[in-house]
């Protein structure tokens, strides 16, 4: 062991992996950070004691965020760290305790970003005395050291942490559109929010919601969304975990709970869940509900934790006769944390729920619908009637397992299986394959995929517009009518398989004061121009599109324009890609753009920047998406591919599990959405700044049906 001055944190940890047979494994290890090392000991680490392992630590380190797993009864919270150029290389820890494990977070976050900075410092001084205008198209590094602030500090772990799998396919993240939401939000996105809600009752003393946006794309029985707000004295982290338990303690405060079963657990913030409700009304006319849905949760920087529901079709969960297979369009918790009183921790509880009950009682009984929702969202009550009564509750997630797939045969029975059934064959989730707590074992085996992240960064709305651009900077018109492209032009609202470019203003970017303020202001004009939209599929990942003949970047070269081509890689059964076209005279040489051109990978992964919106589409997947700015190149892989007069960026969607999740989130209701996406490269400096948008697209209404076979590219131009 090094020097113990040169410690930055330690402490015991539980150690997972799994081995090569698949069994999980727990050892407790003791954990020691250094400025550029962590490992491992099978004790407290004395004199020179050898680690079982170690991982040097470096800016291309990231730290992915696990989830929960259940141990023995014991619920423990892990991340992962791993370098992204050597994936196989990775330590998975964790501890019972999130407020450690989110310490363990800060302190590696804080040393990878000093690496970081320490390998900037050396590239700035190794072309501190080159003359730029000499350089031509020598890859430049990053020369420049991130803007230190507080906006940046703050969300440090945001930056290179991903959450899980990401929210599964079509599943909407809610708690970011709300008057409730966290400073991430631009007050024009607050204002526009609480137009969204209007509180319709008080009741138990909650404050119930509704929606007003209209939904004219969900069925007539599928009410508007609806939540309740209360406050509950207790702690984030024990309501978190009741909340998410589904064993007889629930029927003590959610009065709407008949049975709850776990289909299929994805991954340590994912899972397929059965769940059947206890409604009060008329059960002797009426059918009883049950639910087959995705649920999905995160820990926010912030403190605060967010679950997500949203229905899915299960083949070891089909619809069982007795029961009304109900459909949940959105729905979920967000878990905040407010400032205590009288020594006492308080909560705020956000539970939101948007259904379609189905049957024939919602059409003829109007109001049935919504009574049923209250009944739901009264659960909220009922968690703060529950620890108002209970002290040192002790609160641990589980849920029991659902055994065996439903088989087509057990369908055609004429009774279906009462409840209590079901709790004799159920065992707790904790009850999972796998090795207890070794101490001594030298197997440290494991397997894991590495995730990627999606960059927190809070936007503070500022009405400053003096920022001007210098005109050569900006792009200056160019006669698009010569490109095509599969998607049409199409600047109508009703438009289908069709593009339009967005006003800039709808995208906040850093102000020439952000250093000082952290203000942001309108995005204003483009660098380039959006010439046209492709939309291929085929049956294998589509690399370098833009050596195709005739397309529009080969169209752009032959007018001696510079072209940006970017190439969303979609992964699927058939992949799919969404190509972009953004053209311009050649970039001015020095500005930003030409050094992003004509730089090094490593700089354009750290500077290619995009800000994400869906003005239209629903709730949930509004919420999901949002508008948190990410950079690509630390998300994604990308492959940049620099031509004569084009610089193309494959952007592998599939390789981050992230990513891969928020895209199926979109493809789940891809026909009913219009997408913005801005692209621009992030100013560090204060030279750089004031931030300028190089382009953006909004995409009305796509349909996968509408994607045109990939054409032979070997043939193609070089």
């Amino acid at each position: 062991m090094s020097n113990h001055s040169k410690v930055v944190f330690e402490g015991w940890l539980v150690r997972y992996g799994k081995r090569k047979l698949g069994r999980a494994f727990f050892h407790m290890r003791y954990f020691v950070l250094e400025p550029n090392l962590l490992s491992y000991y099978k004790r407290k680490p004395k004199d020179n004691m050898v680690p079982l392992r170690t991982l040097e630590i470096d800016g291309n380190c990231r730290v992915e965020d696990r989830g929960l797993k259940s141990h023995h009864g014991d619920v423990f919270c892990f991340l992962c760290i791993y370098n992204r150029k050597q994936k196989d290389h990775q330590i998975t820890m964790g501890t019972k305790d999130m407020q450690e494990l989110m310490a363990w977070k800060q302190k590696l976050q804080e040393v990878i970003d000093q690496q970081q900075d320490s390998t900037t410092s050396k590239h700035r001084k190794a072309f501190a005395s080159m003359d730029f205008d000499n350089l031509g198209s020598f890859a430049l590094s990053d020369l420049e050291t991130p803007l230190e602030d507080e906006e940046d500090s703050s969300h440090n772990l945001g930056r290179r942490l991903t959450i899980g799998n990401g929210p599964p396919d079509s599943l909407h993240d809610w708690t970011k559109d709300t008057e409730f939401g966290g400073p991430s939000q631009t007050d024009a996105n607050q204002v526009h929010s609480r137009k969204n809600w209007r509180l319709v009752r008080c009741q138990n003393g909650l404050r119930i919601f509704e929606e007003l946006v209209p939904v004219d794309y969900l069925p007539r029985s599928c009410t508007r969304a609806m939540k309740a707000v209360g406050v509950v004295e207790a702690k984030c982290d024990d309501v978190f975990k009741l909340v998410m338990s589904m064993d007889l303690e629930r029927y003590e405060w959610d009065c709407s709970f008949g049975y709850g079963s776990l289909v299929e657990e994805i991954d340590g913030h994912t899972g397929i869940l059965y769940h059947r409700l206890q409604l009060d009304w008329c059960p002797m006319l009426v059918w009883p509900r049950d639910l087959c849905y995705v649920r999905y949760w995160r820990f926010n920087d912030d403190g605060s934790y967010v679950v997500l529901f949203q229905s899915r079709e299960h083949p070891k969960c089909r619809p069982q006769q007795g029961y009304v297979r109900a459909h949940i369009e959105s729905g979920g918790f967000k878990i905040s944390a407010l400032k205590t009183r009288n020594g006492r921790p308080r909560t705020q509880v956000q539970h939101l729920m948007q259904i379609d009950l189905k049957g024939w009682g919602v059409n003829y009984v109007p109001w049935y619908q919504q009574r049923c929702v209250l009944q739901i969202l009264n659960s909220v009550a009922g968690l703060r009637e529950y620890f108002s009564q209970e002290d040192g509750i002790k609160a641990v997630a589980r849920i029991p397992k659902m055994l065996g797939a439903e088989s087509d045969s057990n369908l055609e029975k004429k009774d279906a299986k009462p409840p209590d059934a079901d709790k004799q064959q159920a065992q707790p989730l904790d009850q999972a394959n796998v090795e207890t707590f070794d101490e001594e074992s030298d197997d440290e085996e494991d397997y894991q995929e590495p995730e990627a992240f999606i960059e927190e960064e809070s936007i503070k709305a500022d009405s400053d517009t003096d920022a001007k651009y210098s005109e050569d900077e900006q792009s200056e018109d160019i006669d698009i009518s010569a490109f095509s492209g599969i998607l049409l032009l199409d600047a109508s609202d009703k438009g289908r398989n069709c593009w339009m470019v967005p006003e800039g203003n709808l995208f906040k970017i850093r102000s020439k004061n952000f250093p000082y303020d952290k203000s942001k202001i309108p995005g204003g004009k483009y660098l380039m121009q959006l010439a046209a939209a492709d939309w291929f599929k085929s049956h294998s990942r589509i690399d370098h599109v833009a050596r195709r003949r005739g397309c529009a970047a080969q169209v752009a070269a032959e007018k001696g324009l510079f072209s940006l081509v970017v190439n969303l890689q979609i992964p699927a059964s058939t992949h799919y890609s969404m190509v972009m076209y953004f053209v311009s005279k050649h970039p001015r040489p020095g500005s930003l753009l030409q050094r992003f051109v004509d730089g090094d990978d490593e700089f354009r992964n750290n500077r290619l920047k995009l800000i994400p919106s869906v003005p239209k589409g629903s709730w949930i997947v509004r919420q999901s998406v949002g508008s948190t700015p990410c950079l690509l190149g630390k998300a994604v892989d990308c492959t940049y591919i620099h031509g004569q007069s084009y610089l193309e960026i494959d952007v592998d969607i599939g390789s981050s599990a992230v990513a891969n999740g928020v895209l199926g989130i979109v493809c789940g209701a891809i026909t009913t959405l219009v997408v913005d996406m801005a692209f621009l490269v992030q100013a560090n400096t204060v030279e750089e700044l004031p931030e300028q948008l190089v382009g953006a697209i909004r995409l009305a209404h796509i349909e996968l049906s509408a994607a045109d076979d990939l054409p032979d590219l070997d043939n193609a131009d070089s």
